[in-house]
């Protein structure tokens, strides 16, 4: 519409007219004007551009003129998508026209679509990304997606920051789909540009702890060793996930007597509190039976014991089980080895 209407206008005097709307629209608008305009109609705009030199005057009653030409657009609104999308077609190509005209606007995209990547994003990744933004953002986020996924990311938001979250997400009662999208696609180009696409959150060492678990304790122990060279703290952190305490229950009896012999008694009745029975049973069973009453009141007279203290001790059982094991004088069974 802009380019016949400056072709009406560089008709005889008007040359002068078009060029000062051209002047107005500014260079890369007029560029782009100029590509649809045939050779002689430019140079009557530009001889029009020469005469706005010499008549400036002429600037107010051409942009009047063009505000005139440009008065039945309107007329046209109603069949605005059709005729836009044929112009882009002669222009850019049907497939362009196609793909821009037929693509939702943004105010058109539901808005359960903007948090698509929020819902399926790690929990821990998300949380980080809330703690940085204003806590009724963080409660818009967790008010909009599911409860399960909310809790964990909540789980995650450092606990000095989450009343005042908790407290504006008590407060929501609704948000405007416009401020949903903004939200939801602002965090989504904040989360995808620190993690990247397609990244998924893996937990190695739990898959790594079990594949060892599923081979003999001889080549679990082999493959430990060989960590522990380059890696001790790593080596260390896959003994205790590999053999709990709760798997000495499958030493022979042989293999807990040789155990007993090594261990502190007093470290022990402290593993032993509120362990279940048939472990209690596996160690006294192998003691005398002074030694095993002796065993069973200490641990009735010691009260109530911290947990981390019972884990402590029981963790160093675990590793003076490995030390004899390494050292060939017991031999470590998994549930999964076969004896015969």
């Amino acid at each position: 519409m802009a380019d016949s209407a400056l072709v009406e206008l560089s008709a005889g005097a008007g040359a002068q007219r078009a060029a000062a709307v051209l002047l107005g629209l500014g260079q890369e608008v007029a560029a782009q004007i100029f590509k649809t305009l045939d050779e002689n109609i430019v140079e009557r705009i530009a001889a029009g551009a020469r005469d706005l030199r010499r008549d400036p005057s002429i600037v107010p009653a051409a942009l009047d003129a063009f505000v005139n030409a440009m008065s039945g657009v309107s007329a046209d609104a109603y069949g605005a998508d059709g005729l836009l999308r044929e112009a882009t077609a002669r222009a850019m190509g049907l497939d362009v026209a196609k793909r821009i005209f037929d693509s939702p606007s943004e105010s058109e995209v539901p808005v359960t679509e903007t948090f698509a990547a929020l819902s399926e994003a790690d929990p821990e990744s998300l949380a980080m990304l809330l703690t940085r933004e204003l806590p009724q953002t963080a409660a818009v986020v967790l008010g909009i997606l599911d409860r399960a996924r909310a809790l964990s990311i909540l789980k995650h938001i450092p606990v000095e920051q989450r009343p005042q979250i908790v407290r504006r997400l008590a407060m929501l009662e609704s948000v405007a789909p416009d401020v949903l999208r903004q939200v939801g696609q602002g965090l989504t180009d904040e989360l995808t540009a620190s993690v990247p696409a397609n990244t998924r959150r893996v937990d190695g060492r739990g898959v790594a702890v079990e594949l060892l678990r599923a081979v003999p304790a001889a080549q679990q122990s082999e493959v430990v060793g060989e960590i522990e060279k380059d890696d001790p703290e790593l080596a260390a952190s896959l003994r205790g996930k590999l053999f709990t305490f709760g798997d000495l229950i499958n030493l022979t009896d042989r293999d807990m007597q040789t155990l007993i012999r090594e261990i502190d008694m007093s470290q022990l009745s402290t593993a032993l509190k509120g362990a279940p029975d048939p472990i209690k049973l596996r160690f006294t069973k192998n003691m005398s039976s002074r030694a095993g009453q002796m065993l069973e009141d200490e641990i009735e007279a010691m009260g109530p014991v911290k947990l981390a203290a019972v884990e402590g001790a029981q963790a160093e059982l675990v590793k003076v089980a490995f030390g004899l094991a390494e050292q060939g004088r017991i031999t470590i069974v998994n549930p999964t080895d076969k004896m015969v």
